[in-house]
């Protein structure tokens, strides 16, 4: 009768491979914390930087050609013909009486925001495009600097390469009954 030894028995051998694989197993590489992102769409109106939460804004545009419309009020620039549907095209620093950060309409971008029945087109100075934050930069309050024709419409802010982001409600401001009224 022989006697079994490691080698001879399959189970052993590999109970002791498992054993020196472990002794002389590399360290797996240090874990990074995860770090949560918030995104949206950055723009400026009078050099105050807003970020618009993504499904906010629908599309970009350059300022299409519009045509305007008697009888209402002035930041109601007029409709464009943008694929065949009518957008309204609304001039959001006209609408928070805040002046202009350029005076070349070339700068200026429409935002194109759905939100139910409702179709606008709103404005602003430049769009900064997709801009990232991390979820714990955000602070409950947006700038002190906004005025209070603005303030309602804006849901906290971002800080980012020490400038302060504020998110800005687009669909507040299409439920808004002063933007809604857009007569004289």
């Amino acid at each position: 009768m022989t006697s079994k030894s490691s080698s001879s028995n399959p189970f052993n051998a590999l109970i002791e491979i498992s054993k020196r694989s472990i002794k002389f197993a590399a360290g797996l590489p240090a874990q990074d914390e995860a770090i949560e992102l918030w995104s949206g769409i950055g723009f400026t109106i009078a050099d105050i930087h807003f970020v618009a939460p993504m499904g906010a804004v629908s599309e970009i545009l350059h300022l299409p050609k519009y045509t305007t419309i008697p009888g209402v009020k002035n930041w109601m620039l007029g409709v464009a013909n943008v694929r065949g549907r009518l957008l309204p095209i609304m001039d959001l620093a006209v609408f928070f009486e805040l002046d202009h950060s350029s005076l070349n309409s070339r700068d200026r971008r429409v935002l194109i925001v759905e939100h139910g029945e409702i179709l606008s087109g709103f404005v602003v100075d430049s769009v900064h495009g997709m801009q990232y934050f991390s979820a714990d930069s955000f602070q409950e309050k947006g700038s002190k600097s906004l005025g209070n024709t603005i303030q309602p419409f804006v849901k906290g802010a971002y800080e980012k390469s020490e400038k302060q982001w504020n998110v800005f409600d687009t669909f507040i401001l299409t439920e808004n009954s002063k933007f809604l009224d857009v007569a004289v």
